[in-house]
């Protein structure tokens, strides 16, 4: 990122602007766009949303927000369901360097490794709660289409099988055809949201999914 970028983004995080200026540059890795300051941006502003209505300690949520995807481990990579945890011990080195005390290196680390699908791990904090909230309504709505495909085309797959798209005959392969991966994960992660406000948002961005699963299906 260049300084008038990192300038712009930390201008979003408001009193926790100089935090965030000095842990952007280590937010994210290049070329992913599905993992990019864009896609930090979008999950730092329903954070912001979601911890006005629930609370919690708004600068460990800034933290993990602005680093809970500082280590890239691609979707398909065996290890993948590591990657929040790698995450977590970059960002406790990062936190420690700018003086955090190990209480809340601990609280933000947390975060981070419980924010991942893969990871399975329940968040025990309001603010792990808050970013895996936050996390996941970047995967469902529009924004979760867009997401959903890009990831599909950088990893090589089919948008969708041409003669049985919605998998009534076959078994679902997300790694395959990109379409699958909405039944396999996307459409069921409004079930399991943490917080209300959390929940309430979900509900409007599936019911999105839903209506564009219902357009795709007739233009096919």
């Amino acid at each position: 990122m260049t300084s008038e970028e990192i300038g712009r983004a930390s201008a979003r995080f408001g009193r926790d602007a100089a935090l965030a200026a000095a842990l952007l540059p280590h937010s994210v890795a290049a070329g992913d766009g599905a993992h990019d300051i864009a896609h930090i941006l979008r999950v730092w502003k329903a954070a912001e949303a979601i911890h006005a209505a629930e609370g919690g300690d708004r600068a460990i949520l800034a933290a993990a927000v602005l680093l809970h995807d500082c280590v890239a481990v691609e979707k398909d990579a065996p290890d993948r369901s590591l990657a929040s945890r790698r995450a977590a011990e970059h960002a406790s080195h990062l936190l420690r360097d700018l003086g955090w005390s190990e209480t809340a290196i601990a609280a933000a680390a947390h975060a981070i490794t419980a924010h991942s699908f893969s990871a399975g791990i329940v968040p025990e904090t309001i603010e792990a709660k808050i970013l895996q909230d936050a996390d996941r309504l970047d995967a469902i709505g529009m924004i979760g289409v867009a997401r959903c495909f890009y990831i599909g085309g950088r990893l090589g797959s089919a948008l969708y099988d041409p003669f049985d798209p919605e998998a009534e005959a076959r078994t679902l392969d997300d790694k395959r055809y990109a379409l699958d991966h909405f039944e396999t994960k996307l459409l069921k992660l409004s079930a399991g949201f943490n917080t209300e406000m959390g929940r309430t948002m979900a509900a409007v961005r599936h019911a999105r999914l839903v209506s564009f699963l219902d357009a795709l299906a007739s233009e096919i």
